[in-house]
């Protein structure tokens, strides 16, 4: 999650720019993101978009028109083809990597290892880039003489050197930084030295992630939004291929200890070689919009300061984050520990999560990126009625969707498990509890989505400030929640129960988020039409939901039912429930299906 923008300048924005300033602060509008997404994933386009976007459409005089909602559907659906396919690949390579290591302690090795370089990246810069350097880089481009190139070459050389000093210092303390996520004890030696060797071979990913956000803003500041979205593709192909070949020419090892020296030099060089794939093919497309790095160390007196000091609630929003994230996988890790085999900790955690996302990812996400320009400018103009109707279709959208997912999740959560987790190094049997994490995490969809959605309002008014608070809230809740799994149930259903702990903790973070968005737009928020209409979509998806779980049940009622019988179920209860859910939804007249259901 990520933002960071002067507070000060989104509390005018309630109210008309005065006259001859709303063109620069509508390009300002734009500039935020929060940082669900991967780095440089969809988000990342927002912000360029929205500074060019944004000023032409308030000259049209409106968020409205044909025009604006061509461009919001096509925007939406590249953004939605490149998350679509970069998903798809990516759960491949998931499957194929739940196939080579499993989903016990030995999985979470590499995992944790793989977690810290993301983690690490996202502090260092990840947040201010998507969040505050970005629209920075906008403005110049449109106020300075030379077309900001200059301000352009100080920014990269300034993020490349950042970058490279923190790659070096992280690869060093690598001890210390995976002592954060795991814990280093007598018992568990092995486990620990092996994650912290896989570190020193990720970490590297930490300038390359950042290579790649930066190469990515500085296309879409050109409105160059493509590339970005699609390169991604190449390191999922590069990691499928490396499962592929684990699993072909090597023996798999039962235990942390077997682990060879050839083993983690192909899974720890491969993953960072597809991550710098992923950045170095950016390179061309940079070329060709017309960027030519040259390093530029004159930064004092550049405006650069003013850049990194609005970035103070971004990296605090995403220091919130990380503190969350740490804690809960320092405890997943305890349960892989205690429960070697079981397949009951931060592997199956993270997997489950990874699977839960998807909808989010390719709906939410590449909707609302699309829509926060109009938002910006609406904001920026003055004009509350139609942020609140914008915000208001997005939540009802999203939600014809997202509603039943959760609901799906919830039924059919351990068949879904079980197909994609249940081969080689792992079995049915330990991919149950990666089932019963997705089912925990289920209806969170709901308000993960909608708090995503709302944080649009503030950022669209360039409040980054109350972001922040609601983001410590959910942490807050998160880790308390956690923590008490941690301490009071088996180390068996430790996890799970930290799954049901972050839906109830975006559901604690939705309210909140609400009530102060709902202040924000003059105490009115579209609130019974919202509630109406996600009431609706709840009465057509429980009861599908109920009927899809009947119909897997039959068909295959227990853990070893077998790879053709599992995915027959799954099949069967998926086409149950989505029949079941557009009968009843055309029943109840939802608005949102309509155009579907004609």
């Amino acid at each position: 999650m990520t933002e960071g923008i002067n507070t000060t300048r989104g509390k005018r924005g309630r109210h008309a720019a005065p006259k001859g300033t709303r063109k620069a602060r509508t390009s300002r509008g734009a500039g935020t993101s929060q940082g669900h997404a991967r780095p440089g994933g969809a988000d990342a386009a927002t912000t360029a978009r929205g500074a060019h976007r944004a000023g032409r459409t308030g000259r049209a005089g409106g968020a409205g028109g044909s025009g604006a909602k061509g461009g919001l559907a096509r925007s939406s659906l590249l953004m939605a083809g490149g998350t679509l396919v970069s998903r798809a690949t990516g759960l491949i390579r998931q499957v194929l990597q739940g196939a080579a290591l499993g989903t016990g302690l030995l999985a979470s090795t590499y995992n944790t290892a793989n977690t810290v370089p993301t983690g690490l990246y996202t502090l260092l810069i990840g947040g201010a880039l998507n969040a505050v350097l970005v629209p920075q880089l906008v403005r110049a481009r449109t106020t300075h003489p030379d077309g900001g190139r200059a301000y352009e070459q100080r920014l990269v050389t300034l993020v490349l050197c950042l970058l490279a000093a923190g790659t070096v210092l992280a690869v060093w303390a690598a001890p210390e930084i995976v002592g954060l996520y795991m814990r280093d004890t007598p018992d568990n030696y092995e486990a620990f030295e092996l994650t912290v060797v896989f570190a020193r071979f990720l970490l590297p990913q930490i300038f390359f992630y950042g290579m790649f956000g930066m190469l990515g803003q500085v296309l879409n500041a050109r409105e160059r939004f493509g590339a970005m979205m699609w390169t991604p593709v190449l390191n999922n192909l590069v990691l499928i291929g490396m499962f592929a070949a684990y699993l072909g020419l090597m023996t798999a090892p039962d235990t942390v200890g077997d682990v060879s020296a050839a083993q983690v030099r192909l899974l720890g060089l491969g993953t960072t070689c597809g991550i710098a794939l992923q950045a170095l093919a950016l390179v061309p497309y940079v070329r060709a919009a017309g960027f030519r790095f040259r390093p530029r160390f004159d930064w004092r007196g550049s405006g650069l300061r003013e850049s990194v000091r609005a970035a103070r609630w971004t990296l605090l929003f995403v220091l919130v984050n990380q503190v969350a994230l740490t804690v809960v996988t320092n405890y997943a890790n305890a349960a892989d520990q205690r429960l070697p085999t079981a397949g009951a900790g931060h592997t199956a955690y993270s997997y489950a999560q990874t699977i839960w996302l998807l909808p989010q990812s390719i709906v939410t996400v590449s909707l609302v990126t699309a829509l926060l320009p109009r938002l910006s400018t609406a904001a920026a103009q003055g004009r509350t009625d139609d942020l609140r109707g914008e915000l208001s279709r997005a939540l009802r959208t999203t939600g014809a969707v997202l509603v039943p997912a959760g609901f799906f999740f919830l039924a059919l959560g351990p068949q879904t498990a079980t197909l994609l987790f249940g081969h080689g190094a792992a079995d049915a049997a330990s991919a149950q509890p990666l089932g019963q994490m997705l089912q925990a995490f289920g209806l969170g969809l709901v308000p993960f989505s909608a708090q995503y959605v709302l944080l649009r309002g503030f950022y669209a008014f360039e409040d980054t400030r109350t972001p922040f608070w609601t983001a410590a809230w959910i942490a807050a809740v998160n880790i308390a929640l956690a923590t008490a799994c941690h301490h009071l149930l088996p180390a068996r259903w430790a996890v799970v129960g930290m799954a049901g702990a972050y839906t109830l903790s975006y559901a604690v973070g939705l309210l909140l988020t609400a009530c102060l968005l709902r202040r924000r737009l003059g105490g009115r928020m579209d609130g019974t039409r919202l509630l109406r209409t996600y009431g609706k979509l709840a009465l057509a998806a429980a009861p599908a939901g109920a009927l899809a779980w009947a119909v897997a049940r039959a068909l295959a009622d227990d853990t070893a039912a077998g790879t053709a019988r599992t995915a027959l179920a799954l099949a069967a209860g998926a086409a149950a429930m989505a029949l079941g859910y557009l009968l009843l939804a055309r029943l109840l007249r939802v608005g949102e299906l309509r155009p579907r259901l004609s």
